[in-house]
């Protein structure tokens, strides 16, 4: 799924535009024991309780695509009898209907989530009659091409309110508050089937995490059965990692300018062909960008090797994990120097009085400590000169 395809499922969990039916719920305390489950028609609940469900159900459609939102591919096996695709298709089928499916599906979460306290396990069905779009992106409510009938689940943790003083009107008085079990924005969620294409497919899956570090493998495994990308900080380190195995001894600060400056070129031509896809690389990908910035044929010559020993031989990784977009970094143990990622052209590197030095063009106003200062006179001069 793209931006604008999770976007318009957002748009569904809203009061305006709002077609959920039903919603089922089961609240696990910290031994793992069920303290209470639901299952409701959506539109009957209260209004104000509705809002605060909406903001939960959009919480899990939220972030970086690549990072807290991944979209996953079941294998062929999980769509045969007994299957983790065949199972949600099941429950979606139901319409949240069938008790005995809703246990199975809690006993699994339960058994599988690894989480000290109290949770809510929080589902909704939905049928969307998907509207037709003009070629210039117009919608028309009245031509319905399909029914995009999906489930939307995610795990909240619910917690105490923090301790302090509230006013008491009937007292006219300030007194310690009570504190209530709160339920917090989910910490993992899902999305079944994906909506790609703005239709249904039944073969993907879109997987909600709070913390792109923590994929929670096991659960993701039991409920989902799909297999899950690098983390986008192990990519980001993969990255990395790839670069310095291949270029060894010629890794220095210019190559590696020439390689950010060939990411951002991709990055900005991305943008002028309003792609609404994430911009990913693949291994051939990535060896085009060595190449292009220079790294010799003797060092390209086993970076498929490398490749395949470090992030494995189809592993994609997305640009926006492995480049800092906002900005270019050079660090040593003493000195960190920061410069815009369009601007590298400020820094170079020159080896003055035997020591390699990093030089950094001052230009325009110049601010030490947020305090404006002028340039030296032997630099004034130089200009002058020039």
């Amino acid at each position: 799924m793209i931006k604008q395809e999770i976007a318009e499922i957002k748009k569904l969990l809203t009061p305006k535009k709002c077609s959920i039916d039903r919603i089922c719920g089961c609240y696990v305390d910290g031994e793992k024991n069920k303290k209470t489950q639901f299952s409701q028609a959506f539109l009957s609940l209260p209004e104000e309780d509705m809002f605060k469900y909406f903001e939960i159900l959009r919480k899990s459609l939220s972030g970086s695509i690549g990072k807290n939102l991944l979209n996953l591919e079941f294998p062929l096996a999980s769509e045969e009898a007994g299957g983790t695709q065949e199972f949600l298709y099941r429950l979606k089928q139901s319409g949240l209907k069938d008790d005995a499916l809703l246990d199975q599906f809690y006993d699994m979460i339960i058994s599988n989530y690894e989480y000290v306290g109290n949770y809510l396990i929080l589902l909704v069905h939905d049928s969307y009659d998907v509207p037709k779009r003009t070629s210039d992106g117009i919608e028309n409510e009245d031509a319905s091409e399909e029914v995009y009938e999906y489930v939307l689940a995610c795990v909240c943790p619910v917690e105490l309110s923090k301790p302090g003083l509230s006013y008491n009107p009937e007292e006219n008085a300030f007194q310690n508050r009570i504190r209530d079990w709160v339920v917090s924005m989910p910490q993992m969620g899902f999305l079944f089937p994906a909506f790609n294409d703005r239709g249904t497919d039944l073969h993907g899956v879109l997987y909600y995490t709070k913390d792109g570090e923590d994929l929670k493998d096991g659960l993701v495994d039991a409920i989902l059965g799909c297999p899950l990308p690098l983390s986008a900080g192990s990519q980001k380190e993969t990255f990395h990692a790839i670069i310095e195995e291949t270029l060894e001894d010629t890794c220095d600060i210019e190559m590696v300018k020439n390689i950010h400056e060939k990411l951002t070129e991709m990055v900005e031509e991305h943008k002028i062909k309003e792609d609404p896809a994430p911009l990913i690389l693949d291994k051939n990908e990535v060896k085009t960008i060595l190449a292009d910035s220079g790294v010799s044929n003797e060092k390209l010559s086993h970076f498929e090797e490398h490749y395949e020993e470090t992030a494995g031989e189809d592993a994609q990784l997305y640009v926006s994990n492995v480049m800092n977009g906002k900005s270019f970094e050079v660090k040593t143990p003493d000195v960190v120097v920061k410069v815009k990622p369009e601007r590298t052209d400020l820094i170079e590197t020159r080896v003055i009085d035997g020591r390699q030095c990093l030089v950094i063009a001052l230009d325009g106003t110049i601010e030490v400590n947020g305090i404006t200062v002028r340039k030296s006179l032997a630099d004034e001069e130089a200009d002058d000169m020039e």
